[in-house]
């Protein structure tokens, strides 16, 4: 069995992860969403609530897993018996990490290859960053997550925005 991960915060999952996710599980018997409990990011949502959006969001896509991982990710597909990481890229400045955290994972576990997806067109502005940014400003993220993302992220923000003026 082929299996892959794609880890990442998550924080929130976009369509973009989406895009990517679906397109992985077209090649790979099994895809497993890792969502990172421990990271080097300031999220603004918990590790349950990612994990549970996630879960929201590719539950419909059989040989789709979600499950939340700390630590070093080479030893979580180690673990999964992965032969892959999954990454996407969206531009020329995500290449140059990914490249290097290719070779560092490559170095650490040589049983796993990064594969690279590149992003669609339609996705390549979209990062969980600035759309936490324009949902926290109440600006319209319609189209760029899923819609039980966008709702969490309305309701999240609604109250805040309605006091300070502003309309999601």
């Amino acid at each position: 069995m082929r299996i892959a991960v794609y880890a990442g915060t998550f924080d929130p999952i976009t369509n973009g992860h989406l895009d990517i996710i679906e397109r992985a599980a077209n090649l790979f018997d099994k895809v497993i969403l890792a969502v990172a409990v421990v990271n080097y990011k300031q999220t603004m949502f918990t590790v349950e609530e990612r994990y549970q959006m996630a879960l929201d969001v590719v539950g419909n896509i059989p040989n789709v897993e979600v499950e939340c991982f700390d630590g070093l990710l080479v030893d979580f597909c180690r673990q999964k018996r992965a032969c892959s990481i999954i990454r996407g890229l969206r531009a020329i400045s995500d290449f140059d990490r990914e490249f290097q955290l290719a070779l560092l994972n490559r170095q650490m576990n040589g049983e796993v290859d990064s594969v690279f997806f590149m992003a669609d067109a339609k996705y390549l502005f979209i990062s969980s960053r600035f759309i936490r940014n324009a949902a926290v400003l109440g600006g319209n993220i319609h189209g760029m997550v899923p819609e039980s993302v966008e709702k969490i992220l309305i309701e999240k923000f609604s109250d805040k925005n309605k006091r300070q003026g502003g309309e999601l």
